[in-house]
């Protein structure tokens, strides 16, 4: 080490010392992959007014990779009639399709699932060795779906995007339109749930408000229209963030309305990429004091790392869109992160869990 450089080393490590408060200000998040974390998530449900038939469908843990997300047993308890664990067969969803007996007067399923998880974070400095995207897997990630359409005014924004930022290879595609979605949308507190994810319709009406469903899906349409494949994953955040940020994790046991759709980007080279721009506004939104600016500390580095990282305190449940329900005549589902239900063929809210009557919990597993 150089005289010039250790004397500024040792003026910093002065100043930490005398002004405490400085070292503290310091911001960090940074996943990264070690220690694997399990939590048992429990939903329970039970039908609000029982009347006539009634079946329900229970979203599970479905995603499967061994770097990040091992799903573990699931067992369920309760009264019904008929329970059975199907899947859906384009996009390989899980679930648990529930009926009971006509005017089961206290129809109720307690659904447990153990799940183990733990950080990403993709070097995106060098490619790798990752396997590429067979042509099925890549054609299903860059395709449009009911809500996310590929063309059109989508396929006109995302191009004028790439062109404004001269990318070329895919990468540059990508973070491009991460960037953009983080600079150019708003989180709305007084959207109901997650959102709709309706890509076209924000686009066309110029509000590019809502949340995680809304702004994760804009990037995943924008992203496919630009020939690079994406994905929305459908989960819920389980235990609060290592890292201290508040609005990036479970706040308590009871997770009844923690849901939170993330994205995924597949680069050559790199294989899936998390990305979460949605995240980054509901750290400008809600993370104390709240309200912060884009060059907010806080900001700066979730904007950093949300682009090629994810922390590992977030379930996975699926990958799918326009996802239908067995034995159900409704139409099908934009996604899939919520209990559903019907009572004499009246699909419920999901959005109203206390009328709906259902409640989810997380308890972190210590390793023995």
């Amino acid at each position: 080490m150089q005289r010039r450089d250790f004397l500024k080393g040792t003026a910093v490590l002065s100043l930490a010392a005398a002004f405490p408060s400085a070292a503290r200000a310091e911001v960090v998040f940074a996943p990264k992959p070690g220690a694997w974390r399990t939590v048992e998530l429990v939903t329970k449900l039970e039908l609000d007014k029982p009347e006539g038939k009634m079946q329900a469908w229970i979203p599970l843990p479905s995603v499967k990779e061994d770097e990040w997300m091992r799903p573990g047993e699931t067992q369920w308890t309760g009264n019904a009639a008929k329970v059975e664990r199907v899947r859906d067969p384009k996009y390989g969803a899980e679930m648990l399709h529930v009926t009971w007996k006509d005017g089961e007067s206290a129809p109720v399923i307690q659904v447990t699932s153990r799940v183990a998880m733990r950080d990403r974070d993709i070097d995106l400095s060098k490619p790798g060795k990752a396997k590429s995207l067979s042509d099925a897997e890549r054609k299903l990630n860059l395709e449009g779906t009911e809500l996310i359409p590929v063309d059109g005014i989508v396929k006109q924004t995302s191009d004028k995007i790439v062109a404004a930022a001269n990318a070329k290879s895919d990468i540059e595609k990508a973070r491009a339109i991460y960037d953009w979605v983080v600079e150019n949308t708003v989180r709305v507190a007084s959207t109901r749930g997650c959102g709709i994810g309706d890509v076209a319709s924000m686009l066309k009406s110029g509000n590019l408000g809502g949340k995680c469903a809304d702004l994760n899906a804009l990037y995943v349409g924008l992203t496919r229209a630009a020939g690079v494949p994406a994905r929305d994953v459908y989960g819920i955040r389980v235990i609060p963030s290592q890292f201290g940020y508040k609005s990036l994790g479970a706040g308590s046991a009871n997770v009844t309305k923690a849901q939170h759709c993330r994205a995924e980007v597949f680069l050559e080279g790199f294989g899936w990429v998390p990305v979460d721009p949605a995240d980054v506004r509901k750290v400008m939104l809600e993370e104390p004091p709240a309200n912060l600016g884009i060059n907010d500390p806080k900001v700066v580095a979730a904007r950093k790392a949300l682009f090629g990282a994810w922390e590992g305190n977030w379930v996975a449940y699926n990958t799918a869109h326009d996802v239908a329900l067995l034995g159900s005549s409704h139409p099908k589902l934009g996604f899939l992160m919520y209990p559903q239900a019907e009572r004499a063929s009246l699909l419920l809210d999901c959005l109203d869990p206390d009328k709906f009557r259902y409640a989810l919990s997380a308890t972190e597993v210590k390793s023995s």
